[in-house]
């Protein structure tokens, strides 16, 4: 009895010390004693086992029967008498304590990526926490499932005890890796020094590239010693470039790059290789108003002119011959170094037309042209292409005078001139039209005389007195005070244009090329008319007597043929 009595001592003692030791909510070890497709079966050394789900093990393909684990009890039976385990719940408990300390001191915590969630990822640190897409790099990514599985050091931000919330950040921890590695690059690298970089965006005046936690940017004019329009011409994202610091501000943390100052610079020696005179070929990059652009080894553009275009054609604009791309050949005419300008012509491929002016167009020769245009100053003959000579309106008329060229030419007419003049320099041709006839005047002594009496057509009626058109295309004026004897108030009352007068020559005026006459002298006597000669030429500023010069002039002005 006594031994039975002590046994069963043993047995409640065992039991006692079984209860206290299974509390619900304390954490046991237990061993794997079977493992199922989705759970796993586990002995804690209890009257019963108990059941974990398969997906609280990270790796359960690895998990073996008889491995120890650590679980939290949460409850001894239910109601199938198991006893109700949790993995994932240990770790939290044996977790967290570590967590809190983490985060008071601002430590970093390793932890895989399980999933996407909305808004961010799920990492296990032990515990599940929460990482948001914010906070994955310097730069949210696009695809967050690149990152489930991977394992990266987080910093805790934010924690909540009572509901067991942990938020991550891994972009603060790269941020200040690229903060460190700024300040090492700040410190250590000096202009001159070659690095590399990768293209992260680009704008219209350069790109800026990553220098392993630094910014630096490379403008479009040290990107290549050819001419850009835009950076994405030479460089696009992702690129990665070996490049030459030109500038660094430490204080503002502003780097400046060069990307063509580590080739040979092309302009190096460049009279040498493209001496003036010499002929290249080369491909037309653009093409602008004044000229256009032509790439003749790659980093090298010359310009060629509008004006280099043609001797002769007149082009307004480069993209009237030329297009985008053409291959041209051109004569290079001169070389600028420091500017880095090449000036090209392709007129000069062929002779100069106006090199041999004088033998095709000499001076006295008559010559066959069409009117191209009209000024004030005279009027353009087109000889031949590009080829114009100008009539001054002086040069028009023996006896007339033309105010406008338009008087006695139209566009477009067929005319004869004279070669007057020739300005190889100045590319200019003089030519004239009266002198396809004999000036009248030379030889007026011989067809006119003081005293004469004449007759005539009026040709024109003017305020201070009526043309009178005579033979050898002479014009001669009958002043309003020579028509009578009468007062005369308005001339058009007397005289009528295309109507035959006689008259009587009361002047003669060589130098001014100037013939006066008079109606009512045709009866004077020869004293008479010597008189009203001298009378009519020094009378001054009356209103009715005016010096003959000062009258013709006058009347000249006055005069526009084809005018009523």
């Amino acid at each position: 009895m006594t031994t039975q009595t002590s046994s069963m001592a043993d047995l409640q003692h065992l039991i006692a010390n079984s209860v206290k030791n299974y509390r619900e909510g304390s954490i046991v070890k237990g061993h794997i004693l079977e493992k199922r497709p989705k759970e796993f079966l586990v002995d804690i050394g209890y009257k019963s086992e108990g059941m974990i789900s398969a997906s609280e093990f990270d790796n359960p393909e690895e998990i073996q029967v008889g491995d120890e684990v650590e679980v939290l009890l949460e409850r001894l039976e239910n109601d199938q008498g198991m006893v109700i385990l949790s993995k994932t719940k240990a770790a939290q408990r044996q977790n967290w304590d570590k967590i809190c300390k983490l985060f008071e001191s601002e430590g970093i915590i390793k932890g895989k990526v399980k999933a996407v969630v909305k808004g961010g990822l799920t990492v296990n640190v032990g515990v599940e926490a929460f990482l948001p897409a914010s906070q994955i790099d310097v730069t949210p990514p696009k695809d967050l499932h690149q990152f489930v599985g991977n394992t990266y050091d987080f910093k805790i931000v934010k924690l909540n005890e009572d509901r067991k919330n942990i938020v991550l950040s891994r972009r603060e921890l790269i941020e200040a890796q690229r903060s460190t590695r700024r300040q090492d690059f700040l410190s250590t690298m000096n202009p001159g020094d070659v690095v590399d970089g990768v293209v992260k965006n680009i704008t219209d005046f350069g790109a800026f590239l990553d220098l392993d936690g630094i910014d630096g940017l490379l403008h479009i004019t040290d990107m290549s010693w050819a001419r850009l329009t835009h950076p994405s011409e030479a460089v696009k994202p992702g690129d990665r470039l070996k490049v030459i610091i030109l500038e660094i501000n430490k204080e503002k943390e502003r780097i400046s790059l060069g990307l063509k100052q580590l080739q040979d610079n092309p302009w190096d020696k460049i009279e040498e290789r493209f001496p003036a005179g010499q002929k290249v070929k080369g491909k037309i990059m653009n093409l602008m108003p004044y000229g256009a652009f032509v790439e003749i080894e790659e980093g090298i553009e010359g310009l060629i002119h509008v004006s280099e275009l043609s001797w002769t054609k007149r082009i307004v604009r480069p993209s009237d011959v030329l297009t985008l791309g053409q291959e041209i050949e051109a004569i290079v005419l001169g070389v600028n170094k420091e500017d880095q300008k090449i000036s090209l012509g392709v007129r000069q491929l062929e002779p100069n037309p106006w090199d041999e002016i004088e033998q095709r167009f000499m001076i006295g020769k008559q010559v066959k042209g069409k009117v191209r245009n009209m000024t004030a100053y005279g009027a353009f003959i087109e000889l031949e292409e590009g080829i114009d000579g100008m009539v001054h309106v002086s040069d028009l008329s023996w006896n007339r005078k033309i105010n406008h060229p338009s008087e006695v030419l139209k566009k477009n007419d067929d005319i004869e001139a004279v070669v007057l003049d020739i300005d190889k320099a100045n590319q200019r041709i003089s030519l004239g039209i009266k002198q396809l006839e004999e000036d009248p005047w030379k030889e007026i002594d011989q067809h006119y005389k003081v005293g004469d009496l004449i007759k005539g057509k009026i040709s024109k009626i003017a305020n201070f007195g009526a043309f009178v058109e005579l033979e050898n295309g002479i014009d001669g004026l009958v002043h309003i005070s020579q028509i009578s004897e009468d007062r005369v108030e308005k001339v058009k009352d007397v005289l009528k244009v295309g109507s035959e007068v006689e008259a009587r020559v009361i002047k003669i005026d060589k130098v001014e090329r100037r013939l006066g006459l008079s109606i009512k002298a045709t009866s004077y006597s020869e004293d008479a008319l010597k008189k009203e000669t001298e009378a009519f030429d020094s009378l001054r500023g009356s209103d009715d007597m005016v010096s003959f010069g000062a009258a013709l002039q006058a009347a000249e002005d006055e005069y526009r043929p084809g005018e009523a």
